[in-house]
Formats: C-alpha cells, sequence, structure tokens
C-alpha cells in the first residue's frame, strides 16, 4: 500500500531551518534530503543547462533518474551561474538568511567562488557551512580527484569484499553515503551547538575519512592482529557458522553469533548435541579455525532438506536466519508493504513512490508529513528570488533563537 502524505502530519524537528546547498552526485544531496525528511526548507543551487549530473545517471522512472529521486526529495531547485556577477550575489542573498550551507564542490571550485568554509564563515558568522570532499583540504592527496569507486579502492574496503581470490567493489555508492551521513549528523550538532552558544561551528566532512571510520573494525583486526580479514563471500572473516548455506530449494542466511547459540544449533539444528563439544568447533575461535570442515558438516546436513523445514528449525533453536533475496523482490517485501513504507511523491514525470525516511515524528492518525516533491529544474528559480527581494526573512541572528 502507497500512502498519501499530508501537510497536517507530525510538527518536524528541523521546521524553519533554511539550509542553501551547492551540490551535485551523492553525497551532499544524501546530506540534504535527510535534512529535508527532518523538515528543514532546502534549496538547491544548480547550474544553468544540465543542474545536477546526476540528473542524467539513468532514465528509469519514467524518464526520470532513479538516483536523482532517491536524493532529491523535497527541495526547491534554484538555477544561478555562479560565475556571473548576477549569481554571486544571489548566492549571498541566499547564505544571509540560510542557517547551513552545503556544498561538494572541489577545494579549488569553492576557493574561486568564494565558497570555502572560511570565507562564507568570515562573511557570514552564524552560518553553519559543511564542505564535503575526497580527501579533506590537506595532506598529500588533498587535491586527487575522489569518486565512490576510488574511495572504495584506496582505503581497502574492495581488498575485503569478494570471495576467495576474486574481490568486488560494493554494490552501492558506500563512500558517499557514509559521507552523508556523517554530514548530516555533524549539521544536527552544529544546530544545536549553535543554539546553545550562539557559536557556529564549521563542518568538513570527506569521504576518505567517513569510509576509515566504517572500517575501523577490520583495520583494528588486521593493524593489531597481523594478518587481514579473510574475503568469505556471504560469510564472515571472525564468526563462524555465518553466511549462506544450502537447502534443497535454495540457500538460507543464517549466523551463530556465540557458544550458546552453538549448542542450540547443534542439539535442534544439526541433530548433534555431542558436536557442540568437540575441540574443533567448541569455541568461537576453534569454529573459525575449522571453518571449512565446518562448513561441509553443516551442508551435509541442510542440503537434502526443504528450506522451510530448515527455517523452522532454525526458529525452534532461536537461531538468527533470513531468505537471500533479489534486489527485485524488495519493493514487494511484507515488511515494507505492511506497515505502508511507501509514498506517493511529486516529481516532474508525476506522482512516484519513494520509500519513507527510516524515522520522523508520528501524527496522532499515524499520516506522514508532506515530504514535497523532486524539483525539475530551475523550477523554483522565479520564486526564490522573488523571496529574496523581499524583507520577510532578515539574516540568522543566533542572539534571538538561542
Amino acid at each position: 500500500m502507497t500512502r498519501t502524505s499530508s501537510a497536517h502530519g507530525a510538527p518536524r524537528p528541523l521546521e524553519g531551518v533554511l539550509v542553501v546547498a551547492v551540490e551535485h552526485a551523492v553525497a551532499a544531496p544524501l546530506a540534504t534530503r535527510q535534512l529535508a525528511d527532518l523538515g528543514a526548507r532546502v534549496i538547491k543551487v544548480e547550474r544553468p543547462g544540465g543542474g545536477d549530473f546526476a540528473r542524467g545517471y539513468d532514465d528509469k522512472v519514467d524518464g526520470l533518474s532513479s538516483a536523482f529521486l532517491w536524493l532529491n526529495r523535497g527541495k526547491e531547485s534554484v538555477e544561478l551561474d555562479l560565475k556571473t556577477d548576477t549569481g554571486r550575489r544571489s548566492i549571498e542573498r541566499l547564505l544571509s538568511r540560510a542557517d547551513v550551507f552545503v556544498h561538494n564542490l572541489s577545494s579549488q571550485a569553492a576557493l574561486r567562488a568564494g565558497l570555502d568554509t572560511a570565507a562564507v564563515q568570515g562573511r557570514h558568522p552564524s552560518l553553519i557551512a559543511c564542505a564535503i570532499g575526497g580527501y579533506g583540504t590537506t595532506g598529500p592527496m588533498a587535491d586527487t580527484k575522489a569518486y565512490d569507486l576510488l574511495i572504495q579502492g584506496e582505503t581497502g574496503l574492495i581488498s575485503l569484499t569478494g570471495d576467495g581470490e576474486v574481490m568486488a567493489k560494493v554494490g552501492i555508492s558506500i563512500a558517499d553515503i557514509s559521507a552523508g551521513t556523517t554530514a548530516c549528523t555533524s549539521i544536527l550538532a552544529a544546530l544545536r551547538h549553535r543554539d546553545r552558544t550562539g557559536v557556529a561551528l564549521p563542518v568538513d566532512v570527506t569521504l576518505f575519512d567517513s569510509l576509515t571510520e566504517w572500517l575501523a573494525y577490520p583495520l583494528y583486526y588486521t593493524r593489531y592482529g597481523g594478518t587481514a580479514p579473510a574475503r568469505t563471500g556471504t560469510g564472515h572473516a571472525t564468526i563462524a557458522p555465518y553466511g549462506s548455506f544450502p537447502t534443497a530449494d535454495g540457500p538460507i542466511l543464517l549466523a551463530v553469533q556465540n557458544d550458546h547459540e552453538w549448542r542450540r544449533f547443534c542439539e535442534t539444528v544439526l541433530e548433534q548435541a555431542d558436536l557442540a563439544h568437540d575441540p574443533h568447533f567448541v569455541t568461537h575461535a576453534a569454529r573459525v579455525a575449522n571453518r571449512a570442515r565446518l562448513e561441509r558438516l553443516i551442508a551435509d546436513r541442510l542440503e537434502h532438506l526443504p528450506r522451510a523445514d530448515v527455517a523452522r528449525l532454525l526458529t525452534q533453536a532461536d537461531i538468527a536466519h533470513s531468505r537471500l533475496n533479489d534486489i527485485s523482490e524488495l519493493a514487494e517485501h511484507p515488511q515494507l508493504t505492511s506497515r505502508d513504507r511507501w509514498v506517493g511523491t511529486g516529481s516532474p514525470v508525476g506522482t512516484v513512490e519513494t520509500l519513507l525516511p527510516p524515522w520522523l515524528p508520528t501524527s496522532p492518525d499515524g499520516t506522514p508529513p508532506d515530504l514535497g516533491a523532486v524539483p525539475a529544474p530551475g523550477e523554483h528559480t522565479a520564486s526564490v528570488l522573488a523571496w529574496l527581494a523581499t524583507d520577510d526573512h532578515p539574516p540568522h541572528d543566533p542572539e534571538t533563537t538561542a
């Protein structure tokens, strides 16, 4: 079921916050779309003659880019040529009214446009300026081009992903997603700090640092253990049994996390209670060391049973498990459809379905708020410029809101 959003839903936490974004691709648009979902007014500044190049990533949504649909719900699109005096004056008037400025320009492009963090906060001291870059503004790679694939490779993520000798990149833009999510939470913290103290902290986030943070577990494992985790496909380098196992009619995913679960797994699923005390498998470390032998033993037991029977046994033993679904099945997943997680959303190609955010304040009747539409290029240029010509929103003064 798809719900229709309502302008009368519960108030959202960031209502009254104005975000100006000079953004493209994934990382910055993800950060600002999350802010828009939470109620902020987000004005997306796009270049004339094409706008955000993510608009052209594909045309799968009735001619609209699926990536752009994901990242730009609830924003206003304003086309400005920031290389002209008129464009620069307009962006300055926007910044004078904004609470947050977000960009993912290269550091050199930001400097040329006068939109680097130091320059922007020098002109607008109460504005939270957030820059999202590849490697940062210092260090030997400060001026290196950075895309999601390249960051996955540079951080070593690709070396962890795959199976055996085969490496693979993660199938989503995980470096961009990590940076966009980090930027969003950092902006929220900076808003809280400004509201308490009147001081606007700068926010500088890089794809490299954000993904490195997400890789801290295998990084510490390798640095202090001396060897990198093995590539194990659907398995886990430091937990066993964990991953995909065959049944008579398709694979099933299962995870045994501790010795208590292992004993239940042996007794109920494998029907070999004594196996729990076998010295090859009795401890967590022993099971990992003897992974190949353990997985063959489990496969011998499960591959002749129907998957439904295996799932029933795993449930009886209280062992975590799941299906191994295809992405095409996710849209109609009962955990989405039964909880009405789809919402109708306006767009340049008509009403389409998008996913509700993982969290929003709920109204008494459960009706989601109006999350806004996906904008056409420059759709709001005239209305925003007309608004800038008025005096109904003076420059932000933290003394009046702290």
